[in-house]
């Protein structure tokens, strides 16, 4: 076990079945984003082959990241398992876990049992990932803003998991081909120090129109709390209008209730609109997108970062039959990868444009406006909700019988 700063590291084991393969000539990879679809796939093929030559470049100083925490769904966390059970077994302890999901509207509570989620903090999930990565020798350079592709193009592979604002996409856009749509909600990405028992989406409605929180905590002393609205109650509320320290002030006033006193605390928890991003090519010569910088999901079914980290595996699963063929890896990776990409992509837009209609859903009752969230996507039926989530469902029924 290594200590690297004050996180204590277990070196991830070299599975038999994806062997190193020490003679092939050591290979470039240059990164570009130290989040967490850069750093895993810089982990694991560093793992994968020790001798290659691993370098990430991350605009940002190794302590900052933006927004709160992040979260994942109990099936989605099955994915790791079985795929790096020893870097699952290093990052379960991490997580914040619960079993059930939480709607509140009208004041009223409905639990959604057999819907459980994890979460950790931004900083956190990083900080373990640059531990693991110095510790298995991967070059991380921080504080080194890429302009563009050009800057790095002396490589075997150049990979862009640079997020949504991903300059290397930009710097080749008419190459990837980026289709960009903007959702019109507008929301702002909060922490606090009010602790809640599970992921929750709060319903609040004021004079200037409707609001959800979507909240949980992410560790033992902080919660996430994201505040969206529509657009009309953004612009009759004044928030377009209003400063930073306004703008959080009126956010505690409309979910008082639910923060019992506790400010929000901010972090360049700006309101923004929502991009839904995909790209027509995925890579370019040696250039491949990985993570948000490849496509967005929207922030309601909690995917992005498990988007993230799939994409990292199936990555260097695609160097591990490919070798150092780059053209062979890229190729293998997008045909494996669009298939199931394209799939999560459309339930979380139709997640997205469920919360869009956000002042007609909320005049539903909670236990309806609860049952209609979870079919949201279309692919939720009766019979697996019942399956699934059991209570719930007779929560439902029973509010059925009452029509």
């Amino acid at each position: 076990m290594w200590s690297v700063g004050s996180i204590r590291i277990t070196p991830l084991i070299q599975h038999s079945n994806t062997p190193v393969r020490l003679w092939w000539p050591a290979v470039q990879i240059n990164i570009v984003g130290a989040g967490p679809a850069g750093l895993l796939f810089a982990l694991l093929i560093k793992r994968r082959f020790p001798g290659w030559r691993v370098h990430v470049f991350e605009q940002n100083p190794p302590n900052a990241t933006y927004g709160f925490g992040v979260v994942f769904s109990l099936n989605a966390l099955a994915f790791l398992e079985r795929d790096v059970p020893d870097f699952h077994a290093q990052l379960i302890s991490r997580l914040e876990s619960w079993p059930i999901q939480r709607i509140v509207h009208r004041d009223e509570r409905v639990d959604i049992d057999g819907n459980g989620f994890s979460a950790i903090g931004r900083l956190e999930l990083n900080e373990f990932l640059q531990a693991l990565c110095t510790a298995a020798g991967v070059e991380i350079e921080y504080r080194r803003a890429i302009a563009s592709a050009t800057e790095l193009n002396d490589c075997d592979l150049l990979v862009g998991a640079d997020g949504a604002n991903s300059t290397l996409r930009r710097s080749l856009e008419t190459e990837f081909e980026p289709q960009i749509s903007w959702l019109t909600n507008r929301f702002a990405w909060y922490g606090t120090r009010q602790i809640f028992e599970c992921l929750s989406l709060t319903f609040r409605a004021n004079t200037d129109g409707f609001f959800v929180a979507h909240h949980y905590r992410h560790s033992s002393s902080m919660s996430t709390f994201v505040v969206e609205c529509d657009e009309a109650t953004w612009r009759r509320s004044g928030l377009e209008r209003m400063s930073d320290e306004n703008s959080r002030a009126y956010c505690e006033t409309v979910f008082a209730p639910d923060l019992a006193g506790h400010p929000l605390i901010t972090n360049k928890s700006v309101w923004r609109q929502f991009p839904l991003l995909a790209c027509r090519r995925w890579s370019v010569n040696h250039l491949i997108l990985i993570g948000d910088a490849l496509r967005t999901v929207h922030f309601s079914i909690g995917s992005g970062t498990r988007l993230a980290f799939e994409d990292a595996i199936a990555l260097d699963r695609a160097f591990a039959e490919a070798g150092k063929d780059v053209p062979r890896a890229l190729a293998i990776f997008e045909r494996e990868r669009r298939p199931v990409v394209e799939k999560i992509l459309s339930a979380a837009n139709a997640s997205s444009y469920w919360y869009e209609r956000l002042a007609q859903k909320m005049q539903l009752r909670p236990t309806e406006l609860a049952y209609d969230y979870m079919t949201r996507s279309g692919r939720m039926t009766d019979e697996r909700l019942r399956e699934l989530s059991p209570k719930f469902m007779k929560c439902v029924e029973i509010e059925r019988s009452r029509k």
